[in-house]
């Protein structure tokens, strides 16, 4: 069966099949939930803002104008839906719990102590970062979503974005470094 694009979904659901919207969240219900977890760090609140997120897009899918993949405009929703909640936060910063939803993929060691120790400070490093800052790096690394699509998600220029991941990459390993020292 020949998988359809995203687009040929959209005119479904815009001539009134609404279940072709299944399809859609279907494709993109991983990255959404993966940028919801990243910017939120709390499992619960990451699926509302997904759902929260899908619901928006569905209500403006006629305003989408194909000047971009859907997928980018659908991201830049759940990231706009997840900076919206940790504004109203009222304790301010909330570190990342154990439910973080990550990639270890790139843990590639060949004992598994070693790699479930990697990933324990590689958890924690990122749970020191900001969640914005936490946020750019999964898209960047984990999902792997480019300069110009992180750009539009974020609404960051170009030169910002790069500038960004220079930066937290920086503070990632400055982070990472001192965890290692302190083990040692």
């Amino acid at each position: 069966m020949k998988q359809e694009d995203d687009n040929f979904y959209i005119r479904q659901v815009l001539a009134g099949d609404v279940q072709a919207f299944s399809r859609l969240v279907d494709r993109h219900k991983e990255m959404v939930f993966t940028i919801a977890i990243g910017l939120l760090s709390v499992r619960e609140e990451a699926e509302e803002a997904s759902q929260d997120a899908f619901v928006k897009a569905y209500r403006a899918l006629n305003a989408f104008k194909k000047e971009s993949k859907f997928s980018t405009w659908l991201y830049r929703i759940v990231y706009n839906e997840c900076i919206t909640r940790l504004r109203k936060r009222k304790n301010g910063y909330q570190s990342l719990d154990d439910n973080i939803a990550m990639d270890e993929s790139f843990l590639l060691t060949e004992e598994k102590e070693n790699r479930d120790e990697r990933a324990a400070l590689m958890h924690k490093a990122l749970g020191d970062l900001p969640e914005e800052d936490r946020a750019l790096i999964m898209m960047y690394y984990f999902e792997g979503a480019g300069i110009d699509e992180i750009s539009e998600i974020s609404s960051l220029s170009l030169s910002n974005v790069k500038t960004r991941l220079f930066r937290i990459r920086k503070k990632l390993y400055d982070k990472l470094q001192l965890k290692i020292e302190a083990l040692i």
